[in-house]
């Protein structure tokens, strides 16, 4: 059974026994997001990241969803990338790809991945101008309370240093109010360049689900949750700065990840 608890302002946290209902969870989570949005608007934005995210999201591929979902309305983003060859073992494209998107029946138009052939900075910029023109024509939602594309989901994952998307803690791009996507040369995990959503951008989004698990990050999902006033030693993480302005916030956690947390003191 997963524990669900809602924090007063730092969304829902969902914490799972094992990885099994985590993922069972989260293909619900998004299948029931897919719906709502095609209902509503016709189409579904959806903007992935790396790492574990996609191996977790896997039963999206086997039924009932395989067969359900109306893998036709869907847009496909990446809320940050690598900036390598689309083949490239560390591509995110290529993860999500090869684990995922040629297991259903997507529209390759409708997966919008980055130019891999041109600099970080020009990738960054042509990313951004595609949202732009999918914003004017209205595939995707713009923010009633700014200029932002809002996504129906953007999905994140967290590093054992709290970093988000490619927002990395004391990095410069966390500043970045006015680019809707902007670009790193200096990540400090490899490779180092990358582009990645701002947070603007992934704070307009209407639902951000935020996938953490492995107890190497207990200490930085405390720190990113929990009430801690600020100090020296711990600077704002960037996913204590994933703040939705009207959208929703879920937390997907297994049990090692979430230890630290002041709600969560589970009796081995």
């Amino acid at each position: 059974m997963a524990y669900s608890w809602v924090h007063k302002d730092r969304g829902e946290l969902r914490i799972y026994e094992n990885m099994n209902e985590l993922s069972t969870d989260l293909a619900d989570y998004i299948a029931e997001l897919s719906e709502v949005s095609v209902k509503e608007r016709g189409v579904f934005t959806i903007a992935l990241s790396g790492g574990s995210l996609i191996g977790l999201m896997g039963k999206l591929c086997e039924a009932p969803y395989s067969k359900t979902v109306d893998w036709a309305k869907w847009h496909i983003f990446w809320a940050d990338e690598r900036v390598v060859a689309k083949n490239h073992s560390d591509s995110n494209y290529k993860l999500a790809k090869d684990s995922l998107l040629s297991k259903v029946p997507v529209v390759p138009s409708h997966v919008h991945s980055i130019n891999d052939t041109v600099t970080a900075e020009e990738a960054a910029d042509e990313y951004g101008f595609v949202i732009r023109q999918l914003v004017k024509t209205r595939v995707i939602s713009v923010s009633d309370i700014s200029d932002c594309p809002k996504f129906d989901l953007i999905l994140l994952g967290m590093g054992s240093d709290g970093h988000v998307a490619s927002l990395f803690p004391n990095h410069s791009a966390l500043e970045e109010k006015n680019e809707w996507v902007t670009f790193i040369t200096d990540s400090p995990k490899p490779p180092p360049e990358r582009i990645t959503f701002t947070l603007p951008v992934i704070n307009s989004a209407s639902n951000v689900a935020v996938v953490i698990t492995g107890g190497d990050k207990a200490e930085a999902l405390h720190l990113a949750i929990d009430d801690v006033g600020p100090g020296e030693d711990f600077p704002t993480l960037p996913a204590r700065m994933v703040q939705p302005s009207k959208g929703k916030l879920v937390w997907f956690l297994d049990k090692p990840a979430a230890l630290k947390l002041d709600c969560c003191q589970f009796s081995e």
